[in-house]
């Protein structure tokens, strides 16, 4: 029977310590890490989200500000409001919610934002930066993965590791994380035959594929980690991830319930990226 990791003490945990270098920040500086977070749209999960970090800005005793805009919002006018939120010195992470209403162009907000206020790390340079090892801020998800990994002392050096998914924003920064911590990573998608029999070797399996209940137990392997990213809701209306959780938590050592695994650490990770941008911003 699977050891469940839990999300809530870990990130609990690392809030807490985020609040207190933050206020220490203060107590030197006369700086409280500030982050804007705008939103385009009535998206119920995206405005729960929003919700969810304003209030992670108020109990890390950080500043914040959210930038509601209506659906028919025209790219000038977000670009503007990019362009504001660029100038204001409050402001040490700007963070554009997505998904954005079809008609904007969500490459072009996020290469508008500033490199040193993204701290979604999603630029295209900070994304670089990822990739050779020698960057600022992480994706919030994947870097949240690696802080419970970290927490729960599992050594990702010499596993094998499998990450399903390859997006922008999980998938393939987490196969660079894995692999700066000297994983041997295997990333899978699609298009990946036999998916089972590749997932059966991981001693790690990151899932990220937003299908419910999509790994199954006969796909992991007997004592693996378990790390399920998704977020879904199955027939019942009811949360779920991505990972069969009852037939799986059988056959591994260790995995992340939803809700209450990853979920929580994404929230966690953007207050760090929002106090290391404040930090940053100081010494320059």
């Amino acid at each position: 029977m699977a050891h469940i990791i839990d999300g809530k003490a870990i990130a609990a945990s690392a809030r807490l310590d985020i609040a207190q270098r933050g206020q220490a920040f203060f107590e030197k500086t006369g700086i409280r890490p500030g982050l804007a977070v705008v939103i385009v749209g009535e998206d119920p999960a995206s405005k729960v989200y929003v919700r969810n970090k304003k209030k992670g800005c108020e109990e890390a005793g950080f500043y914040s500000e959210v930038h509601e805009m209506p659906a028919e919002t025209t790219m000038d006018e977000l670009l503007s409001k990019i362009d504001e939120l660029k100038n204001n010195e409050k402001i040490h992470g700007i963070l554009v919610q997505l998904p954005l209403p079809k008609h904007l162009d969500e490459k072009a907000v996020i290469d508008a934002i500033p490199t040193e206020k993204d701290v979604d790390a999603f630029h295209p340079v900070n994304t670089g930066k990822i990739m050779i090892g020698d960057y600022n801020f992480l994706p919030c998800t994947p870097a949240g993965v690696m802080k419970m990994l970290e927490y729960e002392k599992i050594d990702v050096s010499g596993k094998e590791c499998v990450v399903i998914g390859r997006s922008n924003i999980v998938g393939k920064p987490m196969a660079m994380l894995l692999l700066h911590a000297n994983g041997t990573v295997t990333v899978c998608h699609s298009r990946t035959k036999d998916l089972a029999e590749v997932t059966r070797r991981a001693d790690i399996l990151v899932v990220a594929i937003g299908k419910a209940n999509f790994v199954t137990a006969d796909m992991v392997k007997e004592g693996a980690v378990v790390i399920d990213v998704g977020m879904n809701r199955n027939a019942e209306g009811k949360l779920c991830g991505d990972v069969d959780f009852e037939g799986v938590k059988e056959k591994a050592s260790a995995i992340t319930p939803v809700p209450g695994g990853v979920g929580v650490m994404t929230i966690t990770m953007l207050l760090e990226n929002t106090l290391r941008a404040a930090e940053l911003a100081a010494n320059r």
